[in-house]
């Protein structure tokens, strides 16, 4: 087992001021999956934030702080960035004793040829 570094040693501490902290922790962890699953098709379609930013009506630092640092961003907020990129984005409830599935599932649109859709799943 690898020796506890600094981040491990933070999480302890936090963890034994607030026995909710690794639950905090993961809940961060999927919103910046979803984020990064938006980024991720931002990319793939070869948009630049300043395009995706004027389909959002926003500017585009506002687009960079999203992807990169947005620590609680507001759920109509990401909603306007996934209809701005084509996808809309759907909520499922999972018991937390089926919480190590996928957070973020992204199912690509069909070819215009295909006769049916395919998902990628974003990795943890």
């Amino acid at each position: 087992m690898a020796k506890p570094d600094f981040l491990d040693n933070m999480i302890d501490k936090r963890t034994a001021r607030n026995p909710e902290f690794p639950k905090l922790l993961d809940a961060a962890r999927r919103r910046r999956e979803l984020l990064r699953a938006l980024a991720d098709q931002r990319e793939a379609q070869r948009r630049s934030q300043t395009a995706l930013a004027a389909a959002m009506n926003t500017s585009q630092s506002f687009v960079a702080r999203l992807e990169s640092s947005a620590p609680d961003a507001k759920i109509s907020t990401v909603d306007r960035y996934a209809e701005s990129l084509g996808f809309v984005v759907q909520y499922h409830l999972v018991p937390v004793s089926e919480a190590d599935i996928p957070a973020v599932v992204v199912h690509q649109p069909p070819p215009a040829d295909a006769s049916r859709s395919t998902s990628v799943t974003a990795a943890s």
